[in-house]
């Protein structure tokens, strides 16, 4: 099976560099429809659904393969090598962040930065650690998934995304839930919910912008603030907005803040210096 069809992948723009996007739980490669375009004028970018999300091969879903976040690391590392041109930047989402961080760990000569929009390396609270859930609130949302995944998604969804002032985008991502395998999606949920990635964070090198929100029921600000001092050559910019898609319902400040990053650790990497106009 090819890598394009069981991924959906699709590639656009030109460039030195390439720019592959991950996005989250529940959501495909539509969601970065207001960022993407803007980096084909540089980038060569690459956009993907991950197996089980979106218009993927669902057959594919393999649930030993995918029983852990690493799985899908093997997939993007795939796509890379399917459809990458030069070194690469990663964009991620919540837990497709996680993945993308988990990509500069197992292949870091292959990047040059990583971008982790809303990310969270474990979203249950440990000790000093504020993942932003005790361990019976995890328990109770998976629950509540597996007795009626619809009804989960059409409450859920509304509050993750935020952006109080837009309910189309709300609605939006219920109805990107809903859109998914019920059976897929719950065991996507509890690897995605259950991870737990603080162990390998330390160990990703590669120049990294973490991207929040200032209000985000997923992903607290004290999670951007442990990766920000965990995660070496890490920058921290928090966004003023409601919600934990801000590519979404934020994506003026999320590109500029994306932009801002990028040319200070593309100027800055040696492998661009025959590419200035990078």
């Amino acid at each position: 099976m090819s890598v394009q069809f069981r991924n959906n992948v699709h590639v656009t723009g030109s460039g030195p560099v390439t720019m592959v996007f991950v996005h989250g739980f529940g959501c495909d490669q539509a969601m970065w429809r207001f960022l993407a375009p803007a980096f084909a004028e540089r980038f060569r970018v690459v956009l993907y659904d991950l197996t089980g999300s979106g218009r993927s091969d669902w057959e594919a879903y393999d649930r030993a393969k995918y029983a852990s976040l690493q799985g899908h690391v093997t997939d993007l590392l795939d796509v890379l090598d399917a459809c990458a041109a030069g070194p690469t930047i990663v964009v991620g989402h919540s837990v497709g962040a996680s993945i993308g961080l988990l990509a500069t760990v197992a292949a870091p000569e292959r990047f040059l930065a990583q971008v982790l929009v809303g990310p969270s390396p474990c979203y249950i609270n440990d000790g000093d650690y504020i993942g932003g859930f005790n361990r019976e609130d995890i328990d109770g949302l998976l629950q509540a998934m597996e007795t009626n995944f619809l009804d989960w998604s059409r409450k859920m969804a509304p509050a993750i995304m935020g952006a109080p002032n837009r309910p189309e985008l709300g609605a939006e991502l219920t109805r990107s839930f809903c859109r998914n395998d019920p059976a897929i999606a719950k065991h996507f949920a509890r690897v995605t919910f259950q991870a737990d990635i603080r162990a390998e964070v330390a160990r990703s090198t590669v120049p990294a912008l973490i991207l929040q929100c200032s209000d985000d029921l997923i992903a607290p600000r004290e999670v951007g603030e442990w990766l920000h001092e965990h995660l070496a050559h890490s920058t921290l910019q928090v966004i003023d907005n409601v919600g934990h898609c801000p590519h979404l319902s934020a994506p003026t400040a999320s590109s500029v803040a994306i932009d801002t990053f990028l040319a200070r650790a593309l100027r800055q990497d040696g492998r661009l210096a025959a590419n200035p106009a990078v």
